[in-house]
């Protein structure tokens, strides 16, 4: 599979959302979109900007504590938290498998299980500056190649 790599550089929140807006514009169901950084990075505000481009309008909050949120949007997203747990095999628990055909899933944290991810996942890292901006990396497989 041939892969994409784009970097960019958000200057604010705003800025953040808009990536996220910009790739929930090619969201289908079925897309995996995993998103790394440290705390504070930036990758529920990348979260929050990729639902309301769908078309939700209520709060979007880290889903840290209860571990995902699911949005009725078009498509629908499920947006997961991985950070409290444990081992691998907790991710099976929570049933993402289930959303995978009929949601976008966001999944924050999700090296705490590596091999859990399909190969065509998009992986977006958010890298905080010390200027305060973010740096944004996103790979994913290559538009119209198979």
């Amino acid at each position: 599979m041939s892969l994409s790599q784009t970097e960019q550089v958000a200057a604010s929140p705003e800025a953040t959302e808009q990536i996220g807006a910009a790739l929930a514009a090619e969201a289908k169901p079925g897309v995996v979109v995993l998103l790394t950084g440290e705390p504070g990075a930036g990758k529920t505000t990348l979260a929050r900007g990729f639902v309301r481009a769908l078309g939700y309008d209520g709060e979007v909050r880290s889903p840290t504590f209860n571990l995902l949120f699911l949005y009725d949007t078009q498509p629908p997203v499920c947006h997961a938290d991985l950070y409290r747990l444990d081992r691998p095999a907790e991710v099976e628990d929570l049933g993402l498998t289930d959303f995978l055909e009929t949601h976008a899933l966001l999944v924050e944290w999700p090296e705490r299980a590596p091999d859990f991810w399909p190969s065509d996942a998009w992986r977006v890292s958010i890298e905080a500056q010390e200027d305060g901006t973010r740096r944004v990396i996103i790979t994913r497989p290559r538009r119209g190649v198979e």
